[in-house]
């Protein structure tokens, strides 16, 4: 891998959302110690409407359910990266996939983001990075999040960075030290509410404004213990299908109501966790395209909220883990153990080759 050009390779990102496969081909060029990146190819292939219930109920199934489904994935990523690298005449060094996290209880010493590596790198032809989180989680670590030590690298002119994808969550570089961590559910809700309206997802946040703040539900959804919880921190499935969505169905309000009020205390969340003025916040992910509610978040704070680039906003945790593969394939730390609170820095991600 000749570091003096640019390195090409494909980030794939599954998340909790369920919205589909991010594919992102990107180049990296390092001149010393500076990393740049470029996106010049992206695609998001859908999942389909049956594919993403077994996703959606996979941490409910079977061992044997649970193991095909791993396979499943692997090979629709494998085979959807081929067809992105032929279309586009790109001949990757390498791919790297986040997966599609079904478990993560780090409390335990568990996280699993299932889409075997293997299947990917066979059905591709492409080597493959994967299982990036298990490492940490095994050195006593959140196992997230793993965004942050890409953005200190690839993105220098800002500090504070917010995602709002299936899960917001933000990271902090200052002086101090990297601080970030999971904040509260985000689009996983908000797609949940606008299913019962026949809908992917809410565009733009309209079904959201045309409702009305339930003041009780906001109320008990700020009583949540997870928000009293110090850094670092994090949140799977698992807490939002136990702790959050109960409060959302079957409670009587409007599903614009519902959306308006999971919006409010989204913003509520976020607002507090950018903390005071005088910064400058990147906002990427699914949530940033959501009108209503990033005005809600700019209610909720004095900061500056700046939204990039369209394909920054959507494809920027593909990129990013696109990076970590690489530094996975070169040997060097890709993730940190001041986020997420693990014994020491490691390399994590394991490589498949075709």
């Amino acid at each position: 891998m000749n570091q003096d050009s640019a390195i090409s390779v494909i980030g794939v990102m599954s998340g909790t959302s369920l919205d589909g496969i991010d594919i992102a081909h990107c180049l990296f060029r390092r001149l010393r110690d500076l990393w740049t990146y470029e996106i010049t190819h992206c695609h998001t292939a859908e999942y389909s409407p049956s594919f993403r219930g077994k996703l959606r109920d996979a941490i409910a199934g079977s061992a044997s359910e649970y193991v095909l489904l791993d396979v499943s994935l692997g090979r629709m990523i494998g085979q959807e990266v081929r067809k992105f690298c032929e279309e586009h005449g790109l001949s990757p060094e390498l791919i790297a996939s986040h997966g599609h996290t079904i478990f993560h209880d780090p409390a335990n010493g568990v996280t699993t983001q299932i889409g075997s590596g293997a299947d990917i790198a066979v059905e591709s032809g492409y080597p493959c990075v994967a299982d990036f989180r298990r490492v940490d989680v095994a050195l006593g670590g959140q196992g997230a999040p793993l965004v942050p030590f890409g953005e200190k690298e690839l993105f220098t002119e800002y500090s504070t960075f917010l995602n709002i994808g299936g899960i917001a969550n933000i990271s902090h570089h200052g002086h101090g030290g990297l601080l970030a961590w999971d904040i509260c559910p985000a689009n996983m809700l908000l797609n949940d509410l606008a299913a019962l309206a026949g809908k992917s997802f809410d565009d733009g946040g309209k079904m959201a404004s045309e409702g009305k703040v339930d003041d009780r539900l906001i109320h008990d959804l700020e009583a949540k213990t997870y928000y009293e919880k110090l850094a670092p921190k994090s949140l799977g499935r698992e807490w939002y299908e136990q702790e959050i969505r109960p409060l959302f169905m079957d409670n009587g309000l409007s599903v614009s109501d519902n959306l308006v009020t999971a919006c409010e205390h989204m913003a509520i969340r976020i607002g507090h966790d950018i903390g005071g003025d005088g910064k400058t916040v990147l906002v990427t992910g699914g949530g940033a395209l959501n009108n209503h509610l990033m005005s809600r978040i700019k209610a909720h704070t004095l900061a500056r909220i700046e939204v990039p680039d369209t394909n920054t906003v959507a494809y920027k945790e593909a990129l990013i883990f696109a990076f970590l593969g690489l530094k996975r394939f070169l040997n060097e730390i890709n993730t940190l153990s001041t986020v997420t609170g693990a014994s020491r820095d490691s390399c994590g991600g394991c490589i498949y080759r075709p």
